[in-house]
């Protein structure tokens, strides 16, 4: 679950956290079961960490980019998202945050957690082209994560523990403290 800090001085803020909410429930399947681990993590019924401030943002305004298109080497959602475009685009409008360059660019930065520590905001890793963080994603919380992958052609939103991507989870990493 994504926590959030309440403002009430902003509507806008209002705003932003109802639709990420609604957006939230609509990704949501009644029927999944929970996540016990996510995949390379340690053992362990450690609670979850508080997000932080622009970790929160962060996971906000991805929510926002829900069902925008893809395009390769996008760095805009007029234009299209690529992956590593998105996570730039988001980092820099939600955080005031500079990142760029390919997934494997990104991940060379930041600080590498440990996938039990994932706060809403931090970046996951993955393989998924034989070749090491050809794709990143945002994390939400509740081993979710938003990201823009090519086959789908749209920004949306996977569990952790999907098939496809828990063979393929590399590393997490945070940006912030």
């Amino acid at each position: 679950m994504i926590a959030m800090a309440w403002r009430p001085s902003s509507l806008s803020s209002v705003a932003a956290v109802g639709a990420a909410l609604v957006l939230a429930a609509c990704g949501t399947s009644p029927t999944a079961p929970p996540i016990e681990r996510l995949p390379g993590a340690p053992q362990s019924q450690a609670p979850a960490l508080p997000a932080t401030d622009n970790g929160n943002e962060v996971a906000i305004y991805a929510l926002s980019l829900i069902d925008t298109g893809y395009r390769f080497g996008g760095k805009n959602p007029s234009a299209g998202l690529d992956c590593s475009g998105m996570v730039s685009y988001i980092f820099g409008k939600a955080a005031n945050y500079r990142i760029s360059g390919s997934a494997a660019d990104i991940a060379r930065r930041g600080r590498q957690i440990d996938p039990s520590q994932l706060r809403a905001g931090d970046l996951v890793f993955f393989n998924t082209q034989n070749r090491p963080f050809s794709h990143v994603g945002i994390y939400l919380g509740d081993g979710r994560f938003v990201h823009a992958p090519s086959t789908n052609g749209r920004v949306h939103i996977t569990r952790m523990d999907n098939p496809y991507f828990s063979q393929r989870f590399e590393m997490a990493r945070s940006y912030f403290n």
